[in-house]
């Protein structure tokens, strides 16, 4: 399948520093996962990676025995990889995680949660086993049999229709009022801030807000000259300003220096503390 770079700010660096690889799930997980994804690193020096997340939640197994459900980030999410090592990962659907968890998914926003604490001793297991099991494809059939244990008899559709929500949004730049988005949806605006709540785990607000800067760091990354204001207004700011201080308070650095950043990443090499493996 295709692996997109959105949301990992720098792609350019950080892929010459890790290996990725994405597959999709089984047909019996499709309506609660999005992709399992796999990332392998082989390094002298460390290597700080910053993701300006999605709306989803992830489900991870890190070497070294590190294995916990992440909650949705608000802020960027950073993680620093050292040695060699590997993940073995399953990121969710929007919404898709509400079956397995007993709550809202909003009471694990930006939290990172030990498997045993949602799973109790068989998730620890089965997060044992998956660490130690050298062959990726085997790694995501052990997730893949245990999740599919656990997804419920009957299928929840309001999980379906929330992911659809968050996917109108972000293949839709010009959406930026949430009131609009509850009227598209046929509900109400306080109705879909509860739904989103007890779903996603964010308001719809923010999901907004996110992939809008999704979009603006993707066109910055992407290596052609921007015109700052004209994208400001397509993402539904009403000047450049505000757009600029959003975009920096998310990402951490303004728009025109991130632009000259992965310009200069893009024309870099791989360092001397790299080791493809």
């Amino acid at each position: 399948m295709t692996d997109s770079t959105r949301g990992i700010l720098r792609a350019a660096a950080g892929l010459r520093r890790f290996r990725m690889h994405r597959s999709a799930p089984s047909p019996g997980l499709v309506p609660y996962a999005e992709h399992h994804w796999i990332l392998h690193w082989d390094l002298r020096e460390p290597h700080t990676q910053r993701v300006l997340t999605h709306p989803t939640v992830h489900m991870t197994f890190t070497t070294g025995g590190r294995a916990r459900v992440v909650g949705i980030v608000r802020g960027v999410f950073g993680e620093t990889i050292a040695g060699r090592g590997r993940v073995v990962g399953v990121r969710f659907r929007p919404g898709g995680f509400r079956p397995f968890l007993d709550g809202p998914v909003s009471s694990i926003t930006d939290r990172h949660v030990p498997v045993e604490e949602i799973f109790g001793a068989e998730g620890r297991a089965v997060a044992d086993a998956v660490i130690a099991e050298p062959s990726d494809a085997e790694a995501v059939a052990l997730v893949e049999r245990f999740l599919l244990a656990r997804v419920p008899d009957r299928p929840d559709p309001l999980i379906a229709e929330t992911a659809a929500i968050v996917a109108r949004i972000a293949g839709d730049p010009s959406i930026s009022r949430v009131d609009r988005l509850a009227s598209d949806a046929g509900v109400g605006t306080r109705s879909l801030q509860r739904r989103f709540a007890e779903y996603v785990g964010v308001g719809p607000k923010w999901v907004i807000r996110r992939y809008r800067m999704h979009e603006a760091a993707e066109r910055a990354a992407a290596g052609d000259e921007v015109d700052w204001a004209e994208l400001a207004a397509v993402l539904g700011y009403a000047d450049q300003a505000h757009f600029v201080r959003d975009f920096t308070a998310a990402v951490g650095t303004p728009p025109a220096r991130y632009a000259r950043e992965c310009a200069a990443d893009a024309g870099a090499r791989p360092g001397p503390e790299t080791i493809e493996g």
